[in-house]
């Protein structure tokens, strides 16, 4: 039952700035197979809080908020679905996860499903504004999977990836359909080229008894097999699934850098 109490401190981690964020409505999303053999599942994602700039607005980043104050933070909160792991109890879930490793089953639609929300939370941001994805455990997972689609150009079904992300973070997470990755990059030179070019994070402690950190060195190394050279990943000893401030002050730094933010307010 880790994974789902972890999952669930994510999600409660977006919600507790809610006094300087502005509350957006539900969402509902209807996400079918691309061969159409069967219905269309329908994920109603939860409420989604937005954490305005307290400068000049740089970036807009899905994470959770942190303390640099000309991006703006969009913390989403996934919605409820059955859960495999769990014998299928409903959990607030991005996907539905039946096993971690690399040749365990992907949720696809459901990855899909997610990818398109964070696309849509995004697509409406100016076009001058840099673009981030993030999240820690399943919602890390689900970042690089965004950033995965984006670098192909398109979801797994088939549609088109509306929007440029420049940044990635996973905290505590694992790359799903790792298997694949490698011959989706490799069907194009556009392709080749946006992953060679996508900045990636990826954070992961050597304590971690609920995404084992073999999971997030071993999606390290698919990513970077794969074409994903601009790709940083760091190990803490002894963190388990959780973060502490070097941590986070090593991502603030990092997307600083990334970015090219100022730090100032002005």
């Amino acid at each position: 039952m880790k994974i789902t109490s972890h999952v669930g401190a994510f999600c409660r981690l977006q919600k507790q700035h809610r006094p300087r964020q502005r509350v957006l409505h539900c969402f509902k999303m209807s996400f079918g197979s691309s061969s159409g053999s069967r219905g269309a599942r329908t994920f109603e994602f939860g409420r989604t809080h937005v954490v305005r700039p307290k400068g000049k607005h740089q970036a807009t980043i899905l994470l959770e908020a942190l303390p640099l104050p000309n991006i703006k933070w969009i913390c989403p909160t996934a919605p409820t679905r059955p859960v495999a792991i769990f014998g299928g109890f409903p959990c607030t879930a991005w996907f539905d996860v039946g096993d971690l490793s690399e040749e365990g089953p992907a949720d696809v639609e459901g990855l899909d499903s997610s990818a398109a929300h964070v696309a849509n939370l995004l697509s409406t941001e100016p076009a001058d504004i840099k673009l981030g994805v993030g999240g820690f455990s399943m919602g890390a997972a689900t970042a690089l999977y965004s950033a995965t689609c984006c670098a192909h150009g398109k979801y797994a079904n088939g549609n088109p990836y509306p929007v440029n992300i420049s940044a990635a973070v996973g905290l505590s997470g694992w790359l799903p359909c790792a298997r694949s990755l490698s011959s989706k990059i490799g069907e194009s030179e556009e392709a080749k080229r946006r992953a060679a070019s996508l900045p990636l994070l990826l954070l992961h402690g050597k304590g971690d008894d609920v995404v084992h950190y073999k999971h997030g060195e071993k999606s390290a190394e698919v990513l970077t097999s794969s074409g994903f050279r601009s790709l940083t990943f760091k190990s803490y000893n002894g963190l388990g699934h959780y973060t502490v401030p070097e941590e986070m002050d090593d991502v603030c730094k990092w997307i600083i850098a990334t970015l090219g933010l100022e730090t100032s307010q002005s």
